[in-house]
């Protein structure tokens, strides 16, 4: 007999698709996703999720009375009747929460007006009871599901919240993905959009091609060579996790792809994920990818700074695809953001979390790894052992500067995790020190800025943005300046300047001889500099920091090893007003100045890593969800999830328009007329809120009701310093 309870009605046909007809479909999917293990469970879950559409009530509502119906929890409470605790428990979570987000678990004593699944366990519901004719749930084997979900926890309660934690959001990912496609496909106004197309195998030939016709003719040449060689050898070993350890210089990069390329062909993984620490660096991966693989791979682009919708050089067919594609990165190649890689596995929504399940069988490559926050070391050093042993994956870590995460990881996610040193012979590190690293002492900026300008170019980072901005206006010459408080697009514009006047430089001075002083060439930044942005110069001067942010400053000079030695100076400034800061970080550097003549030394790199991470495991292992609760029934999703949040968030954004594209988005804005605000991202900087407080005090920014705020006085922006506080008509 067919069914009469309707689920979904397409507005666009009038068809109209009953409710088994989607439980049925979802739990279809919800198995096809699923690893070997959860199959029937995922089965059973998807199944279960929409049975509270059997209700009078919801009928009427979907046949057009304007009444609320709450339908999510129903399917919880029919999971509790069939399924044994705490198998049924983790189906609880899933489908009480599978519109709303994951809910905290709450307490038994929780009452029904409360959102914890406990509370809305307690509500009353109209009778569905008549799913139990219409669907079959499957026979789970209740011991080996038990069996998987506490292996590896031994008789640790916390493992074994941390790992039903991670499960279930997993489960989770699965059963919202899966409602969200089958919705999709019957209720879509138009055709889904193809997948994005990878050939993997053509992929790799390039990148060998291209490996090939590097030269090794010089020390560095063949070093470089002799470094990649032994990764690629090495590689051959089975493990969960590989140590990329390569020095800047050594085609670490590409080295990393070509890894991930043989293991997605041999072990027929689905999927590459490059997770890069900051934005600013995508961009420039990016664009070396895509010349590198042509038509062979169209890459998905994941990150705060990239609209599709402003792409306006790719086809409407790429743009269709890579946006459906963000959604749940069913995608071959994925570049993203260490961000929006945690935060979507840690999150409790639907929107977010509904990726986690497309990180299986994947390789995952970490680049700038050492960059992990410190903060959530635990529960991200956590979740890649939970992904490459229980999802299949395979994750490679990439750094010139690698901290001991076989001990990391052993300690703080599993001591049986299979780690392999993919460089295990550093003979050949010496050759790729291409500078000497000097601490100064205490300079004022007049000194600073001196002593670099008889540099033919020079690279000074700091701490403080306003450090930067107050050198840059003391600073005479040819010059530059970067922060956070000019906007993506005109960071991305200097930093185009900039290479193009060192290349210009280069070539209109090969020898680098009586170089005149107006071609000498300061930039002045802030950290942003550091990580992975391709700049060579001559001469780089560091304000004190952290070991890696110098060495990782010290990248930028003499990158390409040009000349036989170069220098990078560390100073701290004497004449700024600064409070006493604790920086353990900075602390622990002072000390290692005193101690090695070459702070770049492995020995050096490998102390300074081991008192920052095991001289603070309370601070390290305090991120862990374990430390929220103490039972599984418990577990406080929602909380945890808007707690962890990887970026500051004492900072908050601002809008400046910048060109003509950007000013017609604004009034878009202005006038309700804009839906996604993602392509604004490109026109945004960053402040403090008592910064943003003060621009709105003075009736320079305003959010037109929309909570985002946009600069409305052009004279509060300067295009060389950024975002000014007073107007430029009084700026001094």
């Amino acid at each position: 007999m067919e069914s009469k309870f309707i689920a979904h009605i397409n507005t666009r046909t009038g068809q109209k698709q009953t409710v088994r007809e989607h439980s049925e479909n979802t739990a279809e999917l919800c198995r096809e996703y699923a690893i070997p293990e959860l199959k029937s469970f995922l089965f059973a879950t998807g199944l279960y999720h929409d049975v509270g559409k059997y209700g009078s009530n919801f009928q009427r509502r979907i046949l057009g009375e304007n009444i609320r119906v709450e339908h999510s929890a129903c399917g919880a409470l029919a999971a509790k009747e069939r399924y044994p605790f705490p198998m049924c428990l983790m189906m609880e979570y899933c489908i009480a929460g599978h519109h709303s987000g994951l809910p905290n678990g709450g307490f038994d004593n929780d009452t029904e007006d409360m959102s914890t699944l406990s509370g809305r366990m307690h509500r009353k519901f109209d009778d569905f009871s008549i799913y139990d004719e219409e669907l079959s749930p499957p026979e789970i084997d209740f011991a080996e599901w038990t069996k998987f979900i506490t292996c590896d926890c031994g008789n640790d309660v916390d493992r074994l919240i941390d790992k039903f934690t991670f499960l279930t959001r997993y489960v989770f990912s699965c059963l919202v993905d899966a409602d969200t496609k089958d919705t999709a496909w019957f209720c879509g106004e138009k055709d889904l959009p193809v997948q994005l197309h990878a050939d993997f195998q053509a992929c790799l030939e390039k990148v060998n091609h291209q490996l090939a016709s590097f030269p090794t003719q010089t020390e560095l040449q063949k070093a470089r060579a002799q470094l990649q060689n032994q990764a690629f050898q090495n590689a051959g070993q089975p493990a969960d996790i590989y140590l990329l350890n390569m020095p800047t210089g050594s085609g670490k990069t590409l080295a990393s792809v070509r890894l991930a390329l043989e293991m997605v062909i041999s072990g027929e993984k689905k999927r590459i994920i490059y997770i890069i620490p900051y934005n600013s660096i995508i961009d420039q991966t990016a664009e070396v990818f895509e010349n590198l693989f042509g038509e062979d791979l169209e890459i998905l682009r994941h990150q705060s700074t990239f609209s599709y919708e402003d792409a306006e050089n790719l086809s409407e067919d790429y743009r269709e695809a890579a946006k459906c594609a963000t959604e749940n990165w069913d995608a071959p190649f994925i570049i993203t953001t260490t961000v929006q890689f945690f935060e979507s596995i840690y999150s409790n929504k639907r929107g977010k979390l509904r990726k986690l399940h497309n990180m299986a069988d994947s390789i995952l490559i970490f680049d700038e790894a050492h960059l992990m926050p410190q903060d959530y070391l635990q529960p991200c050093l956590q979740s890649i052992a939970y992904i490459t042993r229980y999802l299949h994956s395979k994750a490679i870590f990439l750094t010139a500067t690698m901290p001991d995460f076989r001990r990391l990881v052993r300690e703080y996610a599993f001591p049986d995790s299979r780690i392999v040193d993919l460089i295990t012979d550093i003979s050949e590190f010496p050759v790729f020190q291409k500078c000497r690293y000097s601490y100064l002492g205490e300079l004022e900026s007049f000194d600073i800025l001196k002593k670099s300008s008889e540099s033919l170019s020079s690279l000074i980072v700091v701490n403080k943005r306003a450090t930067a901005r107050k050198l840059f206006q003391e600073c005479g010459g040819k010059k530059y300046h970067l922060s956070t408080y000019m906007t993506a697009f005109d960071r991305k514009r200097v930093l185009k300047e900039i290479r193009q006047e060192l290349k210009k430089l280069e070539e209109d001075y090969p020898d680098l001889q009586e170089v005149p002083e107006d071609r000498r060439i300061t930039i002045i930044s802030t950290s942003l500099i550091e990580a992975g942005v391709d700049l060579d110069v001559y001469t780089v001067f560091r304000e004190t920091a952290g070991l890696d942010n110098i060495l990782q400053a010290g990248g930028r000079c003499n990158r390409e090893g040009k000349r036989a030695t170069a220098d990078v100076f560390i100073f701290e400034l004497s004449d700024q007003n600064r409070r006493i800061i604790s920086d353990v970080k900075r602390s622990l550097t002072k000390g290692l100045l005193d101690k090695y003549p070459d702070i770049s030394a492995p020995d050096c790199i490998r102390e300074y890593y081991d008192r920052l991470f095991f001289m603070n495991r309370d601070k390290i292992n305090q991120g862990a969800i374990h430390n929220q609760c103490s039972d599984i029934r418990s577990i406080p999703f929602k909380t945890y999830a808007e707690e962890f949040e990887i970026i500051d968030t004492k900072t908050v954004s601002l809008i400046v328009a910048r060109d003509e594209k950007s000013r017609t988005l604004l009034e878009g804005l202005k006038f309700g007329k804009m839906r996604n605000a993602r392509p604004l991202q490109n026109y945004s900087c960053t402040l403090y809120q008592r910064e943003l407080d003060d621009l709105i005090r003075q009736h320079a920014a305003d959010d037109y009701g929309t909570g985002i705020f946009c600069l409305t006085n052009p004279d509060y922006y300067d295009e060389e310093l950024g975002v000014l506080f007073e107007a430029q008509d009084y700026y001094l």
